[in-house]
């Protein structure tokens, strides 16, 4: 326990409240963090620069996440929660649907390239691995599907590409990126989202 620690246990219950709450901020920054990094270094990376990344202590961290193995799951369910989220906040701001769809299905690449990594990692545990994948398509297959549907309802795309049929082709586009820097899935991803496009 650090001196912060003790210090707020003598302010009794009064101090629960705001000790929850930064454990909470802490453990958001630490997720955004750890995500970052095992994009640019590997899942692999010391929990030292998550830590230092993060602006916390070592102690935080492992209080947070006892092994490296939560360390991942909760990256995971972090980023599946963060691209369901994105959908009808972009639905809501962008130009148009197909525009929310585009900028949607670029955030789910970022997600993938981060994904197939984790997933190697967990595959040893396989009833681990298929519950968060069950988790991940819970998820974000209706985010895909209200922003297909409004895209369809607006005229801008065809009718007949279904969200896990398009959330497929992304993930075959994003497969080894995560190991091939000259490698742009973003680039194709939009190319293939651009061809739903209707003709005018």
């Amino acid at each position: 326990m650090n001196q912060s620690d003790r210090c707020g246990d003598a302010d009794g219950g009064s101090a629960a409240p705001s000790r929850r709450k930064d454990a909470r901020r802490n453990k958001e920054t630490l997720l955004e963090a750890a995500a970052t990094v095992f994009v640019t270094s590997g899942v692999d990376a010391p929990v030292r620069d998550i830590a230092s990344r993060a602006g916390v202590g070592l102690g935080t961290l492992y209080r947070h996440f006892p092994t490296r193995a939560d360390l991942i799951i909760g990256v995971y369910r972090h980023q599946v929660q963060a691209c369901a989220d994105a959908g009808p906040a972009l639905l809501a701001a962008a130009p148009s649907p197909h525009d929310a769809l585009r900028q949607w299905i670029d955030l789910f690449v970022d997600f993938l390239v981060t994904k197939h990594g984790l997933a190697a990692v967990l595959r040893s545990d396989q009833a681990g691995f298929a519950a968060l994948h069950d988790h991940f398509l819970d998820r974000l297959l209706p985010v895909c599907a209200e922003l297909l549907d409004a895209a369809v309802t607006a005229g801008e795309i065809r009718a007949d590409i279904d969200a896990l049929t398009l959330m497929r082709g992304v993930g075959n586009l994003c497969i080894g990126a995560e190991s091939d820097p000259d490698y742009d899935a973003r680039r194709l991803t939009r190319v293939l989202v651009d061809g739903l496009r209707r003709p005018h």
